[in-house]
């Protein structure tokens, strides 16, 4: 059983005030293979698809997404990290929309500068992507 860490930090979307699960900070010892192992027991689990097509979510070992939902006193809380090349960052947010959009102009950015595989044709920008693009790969389940 894993002693989770929580943090204060603020909404992303509506800039309230939280407490959430922390994401995992990379020790530095080893690759990203090695972080997405600490996430085993968290509130984390690795997020490796996006959109219709379950395109690349990151590139592993470099770029790892990575999703949290929890729930405090006044709703649902909706998470997302990244562990890129060992710096970690996470985002909370109080609707699952607003997290998906957020998860959508990343992954769009990696996909735009061809660090991971993504649409053949992608638009100029995020707000570009056909909706099905918008959100998780239907196949994955958090």
């Amino acid at each position: 059983m894993s002693t989770q860490t929580m943090t204060r930090t603020a909404t992303t979307d509506t800039a309230e005030p939280v407490t959430a699960p922390a994401l995992p900070a990379d020790n530095r010892t080893g690759d990203g293979y090695d972080w997405m192992d600490t996430l085993e027991g968290t509130a984390w689990s690795v997020l490796p698809n996006w959109g219709s097509e379950g395109w690349d979510a990151g590139s592993w070992p470099y770029v790892i997404f990575a999703v949290a939902r929890t729930r405090d006193g006044y709703g649902e809380l909706f998470g997302y990290g990244t562990c890129v090349e060992g710096d970690t960052s996470t985002h909370w947010f109080r609707t699952q929309d607003a997290c998906f959009e957020a998860i959508t102009a990343e992954v769009f950015f990696h996909w735009a500068c061809g660090q991971s595989d993504g649409p053949d044709n992608l638009p100029v920008t995020a707000a570009g992507l056909p909706v099905q693009d918008r959100k998780p790969y239907p196949g994955w389940m958090a």
